[in-house]
């Protein structure tokens, strides 16, 4: 059954993820090495032995991509391109804008924005294939501007591989893990090396891309999925079940309640329960519910956002919108009762790529910006220069970089 805890008890579910956390490095970091040194046969021998690919085909094209939204339903396809226009939507207003300013006469900045040249989408394909994380991924690398833009994932669904032809995929790779990590990191025979890989996963797909990050860019560590629920009343059946929605996608997922209603906090429980004897996904659901979920009793409501701000969440659902201004870390937030975080996993706009592990302390969910590079420029005339000159002789002296200073100096000597 659920825990009920105090504050302090709290601290404990942060560092039972870190420990597995360390325990998937361990795992993953052979995978790694070998996809570093064979190549592809060490892609293919992983793939056969952990993603159960069968023959030799790892890459999937374009045509076969297109060819696949004949087999899934008109509603499906609808569902998708609605999801698609809300998900490039918001990620255009995203985009970095490009500006040149004055800062003193003959004095001009300014930054232009590029998009990555090749991206990787990681699509998990395993106890649940996740169509929508091919929106999500894909969809605003586009809307950056990346041409090239890859998918990988086990065992790709029809509804995987035609939600990757509507969101502009080129190509995907029916392989996972960390062995699908490692080839695009690399790059192999088959598989092209990318500038960056984005895209959640299990505890292993984050410790691989913990591991890789410096050698590929990565958004950040996207491991087991978690809800904070900041509530002190409400409809208990709409709490359990936003808990459970989390709690079924993975026995390392978990949902937390924080309330300062201990009478509150037994009617979700009691909610919970009775939801998952009817929950087809209960199995999941349950052993996340034991091993990774609680309710934190909080003194108040000013203790409970401190609590949820120490969490950094990834989804942090606030039934009272009002405490918005109090929130400073959080990969994504539900403001009010209506504002399910099913909603935001489809088609509500903001991205369901978000940070997990307490990494929302130092930055949000996968954004436009996220694929592209932000290039400054300077611009100075002859009496900009000589007006920072001082300025710039006197850093450089203080630092022992006698040729810096004289490289300005340089301009003014007839």
């Amino acid at each position: 059954m659920i825990r009920i805890l105090t504050p302090d008890q709290a601290d404990a579910l942060s560092r039972t993820k870190d420990d597995r956390l360390c325990e998937a490095e361990a795992v993953v970091a052979p995978i790694i090495d070998d996809v570093r040194r064979r190549g592809d046969a060490a892609v293919m021998d992983h793939a056969r032995r952990l993603d159960g690919l069968e023959g030799d085909r790892v890459l999937i094209d374009s045509a076969d991509l297109d060819r696949a939204l004949d087999t899934v339903t008109s509603d499906f396809r609808r569902a998708v391109v609605t999801a698609i226009q809300h998900v490039k939507a918001f990620a255009e207003l995203q985009v970095p804008r490009e500006f040149r300013a004055e800062l003193a006469p003959g004095h001009v900045v300014g930054q232009i924005v590029r998009p990555l040249s090749r991206v990787a989408a990681y699509v998990p394909g395993g106890r649940y294939p996740l169509p929508s994380t091919v929106v999500m991924t894909a969809v605003p690398a586009k809307a950056a501007g990346v041409q090239e833009v890859w998918a990988t994932t086990p065992k790709p669904t029809p509804e995987t591989l035609a939600a990757a032809s509507l969101s502009g995929v080129q190509r995907m790779a029916q392989i996972g893990g960390a062995q699908a990590l490692a080839a695009f990191a690399f790059g192999t025979e088959t598989v092209p090396k990318v500038d960056r890989i984005v895209g959640p996963g299990n505890i292993y797909v984050a410790a691989a891309k913990k591991l890789l990050a410096g050698e590929v860019g990565i958004d950040f560590v996207a491991g087991p999925t978690e809800v904070v629920i900041v509530a002190e009343s409400g409809d208990p059946r709409w709490i359990a079940a936003d808990m459970l929605a989390q709690a079924e996608h993975d026995f390392d997922a978990s949902a937390i309640l924080i309330t300062t209603s201990r009478g509150f906090a037994e009617q979700v429980l009691g909610e919970i329960e009775r939801q998952l004897d009817i929950l087809p996904t209960s199995g999941v659901a349950r052993v996340a519910i034991d091993r990774n979920s609680a309710v934190v009793l909080a003194e108040s409501r000013s203790q409970a956002i401190a609590i949820a701000n120490d969490f950094a969440a990834e989804h942090l659902c606030l039934h009272d919108s009002t405490l918005l201004g109090e929130i400073t870390c959080a990969g994504s937030v539900f403001l009010g009762p209506m504002s399910c975080e099913s909603a935001g996993d489809y088609a509500s706009g903001p991205n369901h790529v978000l940070p997990t592990g307490g990494v929302a302390r130092v930055r949000g969910g996968l954004s436009a910006a996220d694929f592209v590079k932000v290039i400054t420029f300077q611009e100075l005339s002859r009496e900009a220069l000589a007006a920072i000159g001082p300025a710039v002789t006197t850093l450089a002296r203080s630092e022992g970089l006698e040729a810096h200073a004289r490289a300005l100096e340089a301009r003014f000597v007839p």
